[in-house]
């Protein structure tokens, strides 16, 4: 039996999870969670760093007797150091508004592979006013590895967000960090890595965007499957073994981003249950009731990745504003489903036509898959059968990914795999 701890950072909240791993087995408990989420301040949205440090430490106190420690959080958002490695101000949320307006230079995605983001890492750096002070760049998870270990360095799986690596080479892209200071960017770890090490235990280094670890408790029978890791965002593709890089792929606002063991995932985002996070936070009020009621009610259809629901706000209004008509709560949680699933569907479907794999079964993995309506929807969307759980699949890829770097489990993916299908609660939804 092998404990490790996977410290897993979300936007709304984090928490520190102790995970077993024994032969044909792994569990996983939650001895830590606490809040999160940008705090405004002089008209910046600010994530508060040293706060979600504080919290870690507690967590891994209470996980105790561990071989391995792993970080994994959102992508995109960075610290900046100053000479003598300190942190020169709380990184800026993505939601934040300085990025608005850019636009994505001609050739970018022939040689990074990203969809346009306009808050990706490499736009937020034209809108950075510390840059010209700053020593280092470290993402949020590398930056809470280097405050426990002393040690720096830039996973691959979340630097392949920042829109500054090479898709083909997995390096950093001399063309596209010409302009920035020299050693900005530190060098790349893998996962499986280790990183350094804390009060004598390894930190590994794992899938540390947390898509890249949801994908690798996907549990796939097949290679011949897509996937929702399904949250604050829905992140919707397919695992390929080669970018795609053409002009209709570029055209269909598909990306590719690095996942573990060399795989791409060539995903689209669409913008998820933050839409339903941020009518229940405007409502002040719970979601099983709504559910309930949207499940008999109708709704109307809207583009869930117009960008004028990417701030935090009143979404209802939003919503109800888009749609051109007045609508019930239960109306508008049912329209978000509606639209969510029809989203779902229409990446799933264009990720086969531009990458030509094509699926047998929907995997819909992270707390959405809690979502029957959500599921049931997608999979009468699709018209293919969904595949629900688990919904800790970020936490379970930090931890097998750990458990194989110190030889508590063995093999591929597959094989990684086999252990969540072989361990965890599965629920399955047919196309009605």
């Amino acid at each position: 039996m092998t404990a490790v701890a996977a410290i897993d950072l979300g936007a709304s909240s984090g928490r520190v999870v102790r995970g077993i791993v024994t032969d044909g087995n792994v569990h996983i408990e939650e001895v830590h969670r606490f809040a999160n989420g940008p705090v405004r301040h002089r008209d910046r949205l600010h994530w508060d760093l040293p706060g979600l440090y504080h919290e870690v430490l507690a967590g891994l106190r209470r996980a105790g007797g561990l071989a391995s420690i792993g970080i994994d959080s959102w992508a995109v958002d960075y610290g900046l150091l100053d000479p003598s490695g300190e942190l020169l101000g709380n990184p800026v949320c993505y939601r934040d508004s300085r990025t608005d307006g850019i636009t994505p230079a001609d050739g970018l995605y022939e040689i990074n592979g990203l969809q346009f983001q306009p808050f990706n890492t490499m736009f937020q750096l034209m809108a950075e006013p510390l840059l010209p002070q700053a020593s280092q760049l470290l993402l949020i998870p590398d930056l809470l590895s280097y405050w426990l270990t002393g040690q720096r360095g830039t996973e691959y799986t979340n630097a392949t967000t920042t829109g500054l690596i090479d898709v083909r080479t997995g390096q950093w892209s001399p063309e596209l960090t010409r302009d920035l200071p020299p050693g900005l960017l530190p060098a790349l770890r893998h996962p499986g890595d280790l990183a350094g090490t804390f009060k004598g235990i390894p930190v590994t280094a794992v899938g540390s965007h947390d898509t890249a670890s949801a994908v690798v408790a996907v549990p796939a029978e097949t290679d011949r499957f897509a996937y929702i890791s399904c949250g604050t965002w829905s992140l919707v593709g397919v695992e390929l073994d080669f970018p795609v890089l053409t002009a209709e792929s570029r055209a269909a606002n598909f990306t590719n981003e690095g996942g573990v063991d060399g795989t791409i995932r060539y995903l689209r985002n669409v913008m998820g249950l933050w839409l339903l996070q941020e009518c229940l936070r405007t409502w002040d009020t719970s979601l099983e009731p709504l559910l309930r009621e949207a499940g008999t009610a109708s709704g109307a259809v809207f583009d869930p990745n117009d960008p004028v629901f990417l701030p935090p706000g009143d979404m209802p209004a939003r919503i109800q504003q888009w749609c051109g008509k007045t609508m019930t709560r239960a109306e508008i949680v049912r329209s978000i489903l509606d639209s969510l699933a029809l989203a779902h569907r229409d990446a799933i479907a264009d990720a086969q036509r531009l990458s030509g794999k094509e699926v047998d079964v929907v995997h819909i993995v992270g707390g959405g898959s809690h979502n029957e309506l959500l599921c049931q929807l997608t999979a009468d969307a699709c018209g293919l059968p969904v595949v629900a759980g688990p919904a800790e699949a970020t936490a379970l890829g930090n931890v097998l990914v750990q458990a194989r770097a110190v030889g508590a489990a063995h093999g591929t993916l597959s094989d990684l795999r086999k252990l969540v299908l072989e361990s965890q609660p599965l629920r399955r939804y047919l196309p009605r």
